[in-house]
């Protein structure tokens, strides 16, 4: 494991604040430990430094995992975040959305996000944000982009995209082999 380079850290701090704006500042300086993000064959993980520290003593090559893995490099070199990232990306998520039951499944199976199947939006999310979206019952099912800003899905038909799909839970059971 090895700290990202400059390059590697605005590509992935540039992805987070997509989603969770200036709170990314939470991520690093935590109060119980400071936690850092270290890459391992092209995935970004996000450790404590106390576990850090400890995975020093275990050869590079034998290291598989460590911490949450955050996303991965692609090869031409963007970052992708992946549905591990969900829990944190939930906690300091700048905008949400609430989608209605009878939405979750289609959202679940890796499709995008209806007018029809919206429940709630937060106010004066603007159009290409990246929001986590919810249940009703305020569990996050994963996260995505906006198509249209608030203002505009008032005005929609039924069958309009709202949320552009980027991960769901599902896949952990869906691609389980190419997560790790």
């Amino acid at each position: 494991m090895r700290p990202l380079t400059e390059e590697e850290s605005k590509a992935v701090f540039a992805k987070l604040a997509n989603y969770i704006g200036k709170n990314i500042v939470h991520l690093i300086d935590r109060q119980d430990e400071p936690h850092c993000f270290r890459l391992q064959k092209d995935r970004v993980f996000y450790v404590s430094e106390s576990s850090m520290r400890l995975a020093i003593s275990v050869a590079r090559p034998n290291l598989v995992s460590l911490g949450t893995c955050f996303g991965k490099f692609t090869k031409s070199g963007k970052f992708k975040l992946h549905i591990t990232a969900l829990d944190y990306l939930a906690q300091y998520a700048k905008y949400k959305v609430w989608i209605k039951p009878n939405g979750e499944m289609p959202f679940l199976y890796g499709n995008h996000v209806l007018k029809a199947h919206l429940g709630r939006i937060t106010e004066d999310t603007p159009e290409h944000q990246g929001v986590v979206v919810f249940s009703m019952n305020d569990i996050p099912l994963g996260f995505g982009v906006t198509a249209r800003s608030t203002v505009d899905t008032r005005k929609l038909d039924p069958t309009a995209i709202i949320v552009f799909h980027q991960a769901d839970v599902g896949e952990y059971l869906r691609d389980e082999e190419t997560l790790f």
